[in-house]
């Protein structure tokens, strides 16, 4: 997509949380944000409600079942090649063993430490509400 071209990518994101812990991924080297950390999840694709969208990658990338909850945080990324509006939604864990179809690597991480890691840019909104949602007492 060239900058100015008017498209805006829809994309969704889980916050899934266990035992006071928050999944997170690490992206393949060779895309978009190569290598940096983002929460899982993708492309809402044409027709789709972001809901699903979100059910629908986390079942494809991550081989798991979930019940999408209340919308956490959007944020806004454009650059000169992309412009996504990304849709952070808490997540719950239904079923399904976590394997790793389009990631290097995941791992449960406390909420607090999340700043240490190299977050892809239009996670970082995301990130610092996690965190406040977590000094809130909100899980």
């Amino acid at each position: 997509m060239a900058a100015g071209d008017g498209k805006l990518i829809q994309v969704t994101a889980a916050v899934l949380e266990k035992e006071g812990k928050i999944l997170i991924a690490k992206r393949r080297k060779g895309g978009p944000f190569g290598g940096s950390w983002e929460f899982p999840g993708g492309r809402v694709e044409p027709g789709e409600i972001p809901e699903t969208a979100l059910q629908r990658e986390l079942r494809e990338e991550l081989e798991i079942e979930t019940r999408v909850e209340e919308l956490l945080a959007t944020s806004f990324y454009d650059s000169t090649s992309l412009s996504i509006e990304l849709l952070a939604y808490r997540v719950t864990y239904l079923s399904g063993k976590l394997r790793l179809a389009d990631h290097e690597e995941i791992q449960w991480v406390a909420p607090t430490k999340l700043q240490t890691y190299d977050f892809a840019a239009p996670d970082l909104p995301i990130v610092r509400a996690v965190i406040d949602s977590a000094r809130r007492g909100e899980s």
